[in-house]
């Protein structure tokens, strides 16, 4: 049946010319987000990225709880919500209720993936467990993101990302030797978790093409984090010992890292030995440290770094910023400027690779919206919908999924099963 549309998002008329230009790997594919913060939120965008109609759930007052983190756009939106939630549609329903939890499991069989990241326990008090929504839809994906693994002691434990960077060990490799443990900049374990989470989805959906099985697949933030760690988790397991903290030096080649100019701060990273011959004798006119055998192989500059160290940063210091990058990319040297991060956004780096796009928004005219970073025979992925307002999509999704009429929705709405959008007529 026709559907009313009015409630949807101006940036998906805005965008709708690139669905015939584009072939997005995932189009067909539906997935139903659950979830909630960053990582689970990050794992969906990610798939409706590539295409897949992503359904957003939330509660119908409050939403998502990153709609009070950040910025404040127009009246539901912020900077933080944004950052998570492009390519979706946003539906809301109180979930804790007889009637939002039957919606669920009437849409369920039209979908493809299930995301969430309940306590662990908390999806099956609500009716919302991989086992009850299997025997709903037999091949179903199904995404679960907690804090600790499910089968643990710690289970039940709430899992935030500023907590596993201190127990993972993520603070206590960050930072100056001289300071306290740091956090990094960004909540990286849940960016990373929400990435795996969708490498994870992605497997299963290509497995199910061949077996027709579905999956219930169990990310947790603890092990995320873990893996963050990288190469300086296993210096430490080889070491018996947490690794000395270079800031922002590199742990293991010299010279890579920061160094300030006589007018500003820039990155140098001498890769190998060959271009610290070049950065020695064409960059900062010192032949004779490359000369020094303290100094001639890499592992020798790393044994040695407290005399090369602070002898390097004087000589740079020595040195106008844009000559020493004008010496370096004539060498064939890694460099760059440090940047602040407005700079960095509004640079013509960025305006050119289109990594931000203004996109209408119903109240405050536009609002600058991340591009997704994924380039597919040499086209990057557009942006077809702006993060939603909350609940911009109830009415068109239910309507078009279930047949839900205006009287049923309005119903819904008076029980406080759900919130509908305005329509330009009743604004």
């Amino acid at each position: 049946m026709p559907h009313d549309t009015t409630d949807r998002n101006p940036s998906v008329t805005a965008t709708a010319a690139f669905k015939d230009d584009v072939d997005f790997p995932l189009e067909g594919v539906r997935v139903l987000d659950l979830s909630r913060v960053f990582a689970g939120p990050m794992c969906a965008m990610v798939l409706a990225d590539f295409g897949a109609e992503v359904i957003k759930v939330e509660h119908p007052g409050r939403g998502d709880d990153t709609r009070d983190w950040g910025i404040r756009i127009g009246n539901t939106e912020t900077t933080y919500y944004n950052s998570m939630n492009r390519n979706k549609r946003s539906v809301t329903l109180d979930l804790q209720s007889p009637e939002g939890l039957k919606i669920i499991h009437d849409l369920l069989p039209q979908f493809d993936v299930v995301i969430h990241n309940f306590k662990t326990g908390g999806a099956e008090k609500l009716g919302l467990g991989y086992e009850q929504l299997k025997a709903i839809k037999p091949d179903l994906i199904y995404c679960a993101v907690a804090g600790y693994d499910s089968s643990g002691p710690e289970a039940k434990r709430p899992g935030y990302d500023l907590v596993i960077q201190g127990e993972a060990g993520l603070m206590a490799l960050n930072g100056e030797a001289n300071t306290p443990p740091l956090k990094f900049g960004v909540a990286v374990v849940d960016l990373m978790t929400g990435m795996y989470a969708a490498q994870a989805i992605l497997a299963a959906l290509f497995r199910r093409e061949r077996s027709g099985r579905g999956r219930l697949i169990e990310m947790a933030l603890y092990d995320c984090g873990i893996m963050v760690t990288g190469y300086y988790g296993l210096d430490a397991l080889q070491l018996g010992r947490d690794p000395e903290r270079y800031g922002n030096a590199h742990p293991s080649i010299v010279p890579y890292g920061m160094y300030e100019a006589a007018d500003g701060p820039l990155i140098i990273a001498v890769g190998n030995n060959a271009q610290f011959d070049k950065f020695c004798r064409q960059v900062i006119d010192r032949p004779d440290i490359v000369e020094d055998p303290r100094f001639a192989t890499n592992v020798n500059r790393a044994k040695n770094r407290l005399e090369l160290g602070p002898m390097l940063k004087a000589l740079i210091r020595s040195f106008p910023r844009d000559l020493l990058l004008e010496r370096l990319t004539a060498a064939g040297i890694p460099c760059g400027r440090v940047a602040g991060l407005h700079e960095a956004l509004t640079s013509e780096r960025t305006r050119r690779g289109g990594l931000l796009q203004d996109m209408p928004h119903p109240v405050v005219g536009t609002t600058p919206v991340f591009a997704p970073p994924y380039r597919l025979d040499g086209q990057r992925l557009p942006i077809r919908n702006a993060p939603p307002t909350l609940g911009e999509g109830t009415r068109e999704v239910l309507h078009r999924l279930l047949d839900l009429s205006d009287t049923q929705l309005q119903q819904l709405r008076d029980q406080g099963v759900l919130t509908l959008p305005q329509t330009p007529s009743s604004n």
